[in-house]
């Protein structure tokens, strides 16, 4: 039984789906950071100061009442708070990692895939026919435009 488990975990499949796994998680980690340190601070600048990390609506005031100077005080106090400046920073994370996927792992391996598959020869499905000259099915033992009878 052990050797069979051992045998299923070192299959090529699953240890590369194991590392992807790990990468993604690690990568998912720098866009994070991208995003809050690097991008969204310059757009918040832009957008006249606003700190998209601390957007939110008090839904329902906690135990020491508003208005709260951030999100983490609102929620200190055990205030229910709906996070969309949370979320807008998601969103944004979410559009850099379909980004980097889209043009740096799904269209360079379907460019490298492109030639192989026009590479590989199609079958015909029809013939000439040899008295009128037009397409017909292979399958044909009469031309539907001349009538011939076809010999194979």
């Amino acid at each position: 039984m052990l050797k069979d488990f051992k045998a299923f975990i070192m299959r090529g499949n699953v240890v590369d789906m194991t590392v992807g796994i790990i990468i993604g998680a690690a990568f998912g980690t720098i866009v994070s950071s991208l995003v809050k340190d690097v991008i969204m601070p310059p757009i918040g600048l832009a957008l006249g100061k606003i700190d998209f990390s601390n957007l939110a609506v008090v839904i329902k005031q906690g135990s020491t009442p508003g208005p709260y100077a951030t999100l983490a005080a609102a929620q200190a106090a055990g205030a229910v708070t709906l996070n969309y400046g949370l979320f807008i920073n998601t969103i944004v994370n979410f559009l850099i990692v379909a980004f980097v996927v889209f043009f740096f792992i799904v269209r360079p391996i379907t460019r490298m895939q492109a030639p192989k598959k026009a590479a590989e020869p199609v079958a015909p499905t029809t013939k000439e026919c040899p008295f009128c000259y037009s397409n017909i099915s292979l399958r044909a033992t009469r031309c539907p435009n001349c009538t011939s009878p076809l010999t194979k």
